[in-house]
């Protein structure tokens, strides 16, 4: 029962945000909000919200290891796993403007969490723990992101078509935000839950889950998205699905997390803090190897590769 409900947990985060997002950008739209802003919001939040509401309640819960190891496994897993799949689905080329802004904007992600969680590099006396003062940190980062996407779209409107709203009554919309709230709470709680139960009976910690099996779950929708945009040739999506999320899962799941209680770390985090900006810092390197502005095959077997070797050490720590 307790793997079944793990099983259960993800399958309700997924279908939780699906409906949120339709709900949401419906009823954005019976309002008349602009796609736009609909794109801006509700849909670029969608295929992070497993990732938010696992750790609002692991952190309302005090599971902290689960919280923090759910964004850093997300965010290394969106990297080296996904793009890595997608791109040899479809080598995937992108824009001059992803190379030089939104993939240097997650690499400052990392390095900003990196700086603000490690203050005894400066005072011995002190520990390592994400403050609410650092929180409100990431979020500010987060509001600058969002003005800076907002002046994007509003110079390429036509970049957000894919994230027209589907045409749905209010009272419909309104069923489908309440339907995928409770939804994505209840997999919340059954995935932590869980979570907590299987590191206990394995004898592991609970950092380890969140940075496997959670973190690949909550990835799900991202996976989804990008493999499903490679198909279609859709590079710009298929990457820039992961690297929003990516600068999503830092800088307002982590902060919101940190505001609803601080969150501590143990040094061995810094290793995953060091991979996720390693993957990072390989993704911008791939634009410059090969062909320029573009992650090939061979990129991506490599990036796939380094997945299953970090998954290893992980497994090896235990």
């Amino acid at each position: 029962m307790l793997y079944i409900l793990f099983v259960i947990g993800f399958v309700l985060l997924i279908k939780g945000a699906d409906l949120l997002v339709d709900g949401g950008s419906a009823l954005g739209r019976s309002l008349g909000v602009s796609d736009l802003v609909i794109g801006l919001t509700v849909v670029a939040f969608g295929t992070s919200m497993p990732e938010l509401f696992v750790n609002l309640i692991a952190s309302i819960q005090g599971n902290t290891e689960i919280a923090v190891g759910n964004v850093l496994g997300s965010n290394i897993c969106n990297i080296f796993l996904i793009l890595g799949i997608a791109s040899i689905v479809y080598p995937l080329q992108v824009t001059v403007g992803t190379v030089w802004k939104e993939i240097p904007f997650s690499l400052l992600a990392v390095l900003v969490l990196a700086v603000i969680v490690n203050d005894p590099l400066i005072d011995r006396a002190a520990s390592m723990i994400l403050s609410r003062a650092d929180g409100l940190v990431l979020l500010a980062f987060f509001v600058i992101f969002l003005y800076y996407s907002a002046s994007i779209a509003r110079q390429a409107p036509e970049l957000l078509g894919q994230a027209k709203a589907k045409q749905v009554g209010v009272g419909r919309a309104f069923f489908f935000v309440a339907a995928g709230t409770v939804a994505l709470a209840l997999g919340g709680k059954w995935c932590v839950d869980a979570a907590v139960q299987v590191a206990t009976r394995l004898g592991v910690s609970e950092s380890l889950i969140g940075l496997t099996i959670v973190a690949v779950g909550t990835s799900l929708p991202e996976l989804a998205t990008s493999v499903v945009a490679a198909f279609k040739k859709n590079s710009d999506i298929a990457v820039g699905n992961v690297v929003g999320s990516n600068i999503f899962n830092i800088l307002f799941v982590l902060g919101v997390s940190a505001l609803i209680k601080p969150l501590p770390l143990k040094p061995k985090s810094n290793f995953d803090i060091l991979v996720a900006l390693a993957a990072a810092i390989a993704l911008f390197l791939c634009m410059f190897t090969g062909r320029r502005r573009t992650l090939d095959r061979w990129e991506g077997f490599l990036m796939a590769l380094a997945y299953c070797i970090y998954m290893a050490l992980l497994l090896r720590r235990g």
